[in-house]
C-alpha cells in the first residue's frame, strides 16, 4: 500500500488511533502519557503510535529525557483535498437534480385510494 492516502485512512480506521490523533491535535505526549487512559500495553500503544508514524501522521522527537510525540497536521491536507474534491462533485449532482425537479410539472397531490374524481 504505498499511496500515501491509503496509508493515512488505513491508520484512522481503527478507534485507538483515532482517539490518539485526536489527544495528540490537543498537545503532544509522550508514548507513556498516550498510553495511560487505555487499558493496554505502552508497547502496544507504541505500536499504534509505528502505524500512525508510517502513515505520516506523527513523528518523534527528542527533548533531553523526554520523547514526545507530535501530530503532523499537514497529512490533514492531503485528505481535506481528497474530500473536497469528492463533496464538490456530490454537491453539483445534487444542484442538478434540484435544476431537474424544479423544471418538471407539478402533478398535484396523489389521488387518494377509495375516493372517486
Amino acid at each position: 500500500m504505498a499511496d500515501p492516502l491509503s496509508r493515512v485512512f488505513s491508520a484512522l480506521a481503527d478507534p485507538t488511533r483515532r482517539d490518539i490523533v485526536a489527544r495528540l491535535a490537543v498537545a503532544d505526549a509522550t508514548v507513556n502519557e498516550l498510553a495511560a487512559p487505555y487499558d493496554v500495553t505502552v508497547q502496544a500503544v507504541s505500536k499504534h503510535l509505528k502505524v500512525l508514524e508510517d502513515a505520516g501522521l506523527v513523528s518523534r522527537s527528542r527533548e533531553a529525557q523526554r520523547r514526545p510525540v507530535h501530530l503532523e497536521a499537514e497529512v490533514f491536507d492531503l485528505m481535506t483535498k481528497w474530500i473536497e474534491r469528492y463533496r464538490r462533485q456530490a454537491e453539483e449532482r445534487y444542484r442538478r437534480l434540484d435544476d431537474v425537479l424544479r423544471d418538471m410539472p407539478d402533478a398535484g397531490p396523489p389521488a387518494q385510494e377509495g375516493t372517486t374524481s
